[in-house]
């Protein structure tokens, strides 16, 4: 045999092996990398994303300090997710952006100071009720009208919060000639309190905690104001996702039979 018949012989006996061991790395590796991807989508699977606001102190809003959403509703959720054995990120959101982002998958069950309503019903699905909601007046300190109910206001330029169910309930009062929609009740307070105007309709629960933390010290709610829009809070997911609702729904019960949901509304002065 010559040499250049042995080395022919010796690479071909050295590229079967090598081809073998391709034959075998190949499927293993997609193997690995298939397996990677089904622990990175029941990951995604297990972990809640929640949707809350920057703005409704003490339900929910942004702590400046750890630049995170913070408040008694995101306590309740992340109580339930515990109950329910899954992680949750909480995402921070516009009030009226929460319905939309829901519907579209970008979270996956709103946790924020909303009140449960008919016409939002159509197109999520509600928890059972969470905290009981109304809404109140607040005007100056100095305002020296009574204020019982709306009719006590008719004819003046008031403001509410954009994306509530004020705003359309105030319209349909047909007393008022403007009302100026706000994108935080913040903002709203803010406006009352420098005369822009005479008062500001908005959820008591949030600014009552405002004013007891001492902000627009100069504001008051109406004392002898009657609720007229009282309903429940709760949470909502998609209508669709009967699955996660039935969960949440059995947790919440948990909480409010062992006190966890009390404790919690306790915690924020509520």
């Amino acid at each position: 045999m010559t040499l250049t018949a042995s080395l022919a012989g010796s690479t071909a006996h050295l590229s079967n092996p090598v081809k073998r061991v391709k034959q075998l790395l190949i499927p293993g590796l997609l193997g690995v990398t298939l397996t990677i991807g089904g622990l990175t989508t029941a990951h995604a699977q297990e972990t809640l994303r929640a949707g809350g606001t920057p703005s409704g102190i003490p339900f929910t809003f942004l702590d400046v300090q750890t630049n995170e959403i913070t408040g008694a509703m995101v306590d309740v959720i992340h109580a339930l997710s515990e109950d329910m054995g899954y992680d949750v990120t909480v995402q921070e959101s516009p009030f009226n952006a929460l319905i939309p982002s829901l519907k579209a998958g970008k979270i996956d069950i709103i946790s924020a100071a909303m009140l449960k309503t008919p016409k939002r019903a159509e197109v999520v699905a509600f928890s059972d009720d969470v905290y009981p909601y109304g809404e109140s007046v607040i005007v100056q300190n100095d305002y020296s009208g009574e204020i019982t109910n709306l009719k006590d206001l008719e004819g003046e330029v008031i403001g509410a919060q954009v994306g509530t169910t004020y705003v359309r309930q105030l319209e349909e009062t047909g007393l008022f000639p403007e009302i100026r929609n706000y994108d935080t009740l913040a903002d709203m307070m803010r406006d009352v309190s420098l005369g822009r105007i005479v008062a500001g309709v908005g959820d008591k629960p949030i600014m009552g905690y405002q004013l007891n933390e001492g902000l627009f010290p100069d504001l008051k709610l109406a004392e002898d104001y009657e609720q007229q829009m009282v309903g429940y809070i709760g949470l909502a997911v998609a209508q669709e996702n009967t699955e996660l609702l039935d969960q949440v729904n059995t947790s919440l019960a948990k909480m409010k039979e062992d006190g966890t949901l009390q404790a919690i509304f306790d915690k924020w002065g509520l």
